[in-house]
């Protein structure tokens, strides 16, 4: 790994956010440690977008954020930039002079000749797909990046959905090789599932991924086993389901495939018709296969085999093998993560992007070997905790983990609050299903404005579709569960015993999410920091979670860090930000190197970097304090501690709690 890839930070672009204002940061982003800003699209998209998922012109750099000029100048202010593309799709309407002209738009977008009908990214009729299969087309919608990744201007390119695409591997080579730029470093949005055996990134020439799979294994790492019974239990009788997650999914899947997508449904039934198409992409337990040209991989089998259809491609064109494939991520992606997320709502934590809400959690071993594995094939693959798409915060999930480690209290103040709160319901709204959303919500991101709180309630209940959706709205279902959320902010019994019981949700959020943060600055891959995320920062999906950042606040926290401030509540994570990538700029080499774990108990995870140069020991639950580790012979540093904390001489067996600080982490490095 490049030491020069040290950090990321993750910056949504937009009207509020554009090419200099990002300037005006790299100084503070440099103090906090980070190497390259990691960029949303910036292509030119529509007017007044607020995230560039829309481009409709790829050959010039967007005006509204500055321009060509002005992202060559944010290039020499001094931090690398990782830049987001979109080969997938391009926006409709007149603004896109391919998608106006006739010829053109059947050239480059995926048109169907005989409907007119054209390939949708996901389910969104002003995103049409476009046919980046084609070398010209390819080349229309990816000269200019390319030229600028040829130019030095950008090190390294995030690829939006590849699996829309036709041919994903071929995308991706043609990518890489593309004279003169050869762009070598490119990361993609790839979701891998925890099927059985879990999915595995495919020898591909990329970095690795953005980061879902760690995000969750980090998250499952600190969900107490022992909650998993007790919250079953509570959720199948207050919701009266007892049906597993995947039965709950396959549900919204079908539902997907023979409502929202029946045109993309008929479309692949007109080239070729075996018959169950809506079952076949409803079952697949991966959002897609990657057979190419007739040539198959073990998993392609493995994943067909698994959903009753072993025969589906004998003897099928390749148009139909094709297009199957580019449709089976958007029914996974929409009844998954966009319906049966808001369904299944035994813990929310397990509910986020690339996640499995069947799996209650990830054990110590579990979470090693998924480290060791990246290592060894994608050591630059990125690690996140939040990002512009993920269904929460990290801190916000982090509390809501933490209810898994407290049932038993969980279970009696629920009760309480079903109860307490009865008087609230009007004319069945919210139901039971709802009630548990909104308790859960607000012990993530407690305390909440009326405004946020109704806007994600809002989305929540059109995404669950089962009161609303986004279709039909029934405004005034939505209206009585917002009364009711909006109602318990001044509900004073409810009050009385919810606040006592949030702040304890905190206080084991907070040392459950500075543990993941910890986790993610030191295991194997590159670390992406999301815009704020430096401080507590307790956000809800988009565009709750796009909200625009106070930087002033954080650069005056960095600053008190700086001059010799201790950190306080609120700087915890700062502090710990900045130290670790301290360290990684000291040494480069101990996080090129190995990751060597250390044998710790069901409750500690712990590892050296390096020859064992850094150590890094983390407390998952109470009992992991009466641990003993093994620690390499040598003298030790505290990186968490103050500048005036000393070495010490350490070696052997050594209690877990005499390494650890207060929030059950420890940094040390080898002087």
């Amino acid at each position: 790994m490049s030491a020069a890839f040290r950090a990321t930070y993750r910056l949504q672009l937009g009207p509020h956010m554009r090419f200099d204002d990002v300037r005006a940061l790299v100084p503070y982003l440099r103090d906090l440690g980070v190497s390259h800003l990691y960029l949303s699209p910036s292509l030119q998209a529509r007017a007044g977008s607020t995230h560039g998922y829309d481009v409709v012109d790829p050959t010039r750099i967007s005006e509204s954020l500055g321009g060509e000029e002005g992202l060559r100048e944010l290039a020499a202010a001094g931090l690398g930039i990782i830049l987001d593309i979109v080969p997938n799709h391009m926006g409709t309407g007149d603004e896109n002079r391919w998608w106006a002209d006739p010829e053109e738009r059947v050239r480059v977008f995926d048109v169907d000749p005989e409907t007119g009908h054209y390939r949708r990214f996901f389910d969104i009729d002003d995103l049409a797909g476009v046919r980046v299969e084609d070398p010209e087309v390819f080349e229309l919608t990816h000269a200019k990046v390319l030229a600028l990744v040829a130019e030095g201007v950008i090190e390294g390119l995030r690829i939006d959905h590849p699996d829309g695409l036709a041919d994903p591997a071929g995308y991706l080579e043609r990518l890489v090789n593309w004279n003169p730029a050869r762009p070598s470093h490119v990361w993609v949005e790839k979701i891998l599932t925890h099927s059985h055996p879990p999915e595995e990134l495919r020898d591909w020439p990329v970095e690795g991924t953005v980061g879902y799979e760690f995000l969750n294994d980090v998250q499952g790492l600190f969900i107490d086993p022992a909650g998993e019974a007790p919250l079953t239990a509570l959720w199948v009788e207050l919701s009266g389901d007892a049906r597993s997650f995947d039965e709950v999914a396959l549900e919204a899947q079908l539902e997907q495939a023979t409502t929202t997508f029946t045109r993309e449904v008929d479309r692949l039934r007109r080239i070729h018709d075996p018959g169950g198409l809506e079952q076949a992409l409803a079952r697949l337990p991966v959002y897609r296969t990657y057979v190419r040209d007739g040539v198959w991989e073990d998993a392609d089998r493995a994943a067909l085999a698994a959903a009753g259809r072993p025969e589906l491609f004998d003897g099928a064109p390749e148009e139909f093998v094709s297009r199957f494939q580019q449709t089976s991520p958007p029914v996974t992606a929409k009844g998954i993560e966009d319906t049966s997320f808001y369904r299944y709502l035994r813990l929310l934590a397990l509910n986020d992007v690339g996640g499995d809400p069947g799996r209650w959690g990830v054990s110590v071993e579990e979470f090693h070997a998924a480290n060791r594995a990246r290592a060894a094939r994608f050591p630059r693959a990125l690690l996140v905790t939040q990002t512009h798409d993920t269904k929460r915060s990290g801190d916000a999930r982090a509390r809501v983990g933490a209810l898994s480690a407290m049932a038993a209290a969980w279970e009696e103040h629920v009760r309480r609050w079903y109860a307490l709160t009865e008087d609230l319901v009007v004319d069945g709204a919210p139901d039971m299903q709802e009630r548990y959303l909104v308790f859960q919500t607000l012990a993530a991101v407690w305390p909440i404005g009326r405004e946020r709180l109704e806007g994600y309630l809002e989305k929540a209940l059109r995404e669950a579709k089962r009161n609303t959706t986004w279709v039909q709205q029934d405004h005034d279902w939505e209206g009585r569960v917002k009364a009711f959320a909006v109602a318990l902010s001044e509900h004073g019994p409810f009050l009385d015993d919810f606040e006592p019981f949030a702040a304890e949700i905190a206080a084991a959020g907070e040392r459950s999410a500075l543990g993941q943060l910890l986790l993610k600055l030191t295991v194997p891959g590159v670390p992406d920091v999301y815009q704020g995320d430096e401080l507590p920062d307790l956000s809800l999906v988009d565009p709750d979670n796009r909200r625009p950042v106070d930087w002033d606040a954080r650069r005056a926290a960095l600053a008190g860090l700086r001059a010799g401030a201790p950190p306080a509540r609120a700087t915890m994570k700062l502090h710990l930000i900045t130290r670790a990538l301290g360290l990684r700029a000291r040494r480069p080499e101990a996080f090129e190197g190995a990751y060597e774990p250390i044998e710790a108990g069901p409750d500690v995870c712990a590892f050296t970097r390096g020859d064992g140069e850094v150590l890094v020991v983390v407390v998952l639950r109470p009992a992991g304090e009466e641990a003993e580790i093994d620690v390499p012979d040598g003298r030790w540093r505290d990186v968490l501690g103050g500048d005036d904390v000393g070495s010490r001489e350490l070696g052997g067996s050594a209690a877990v709690a005499q390494l650890v600080g207060p929030h059950g982490l420890a940094l040390l490095e080898r002087t």
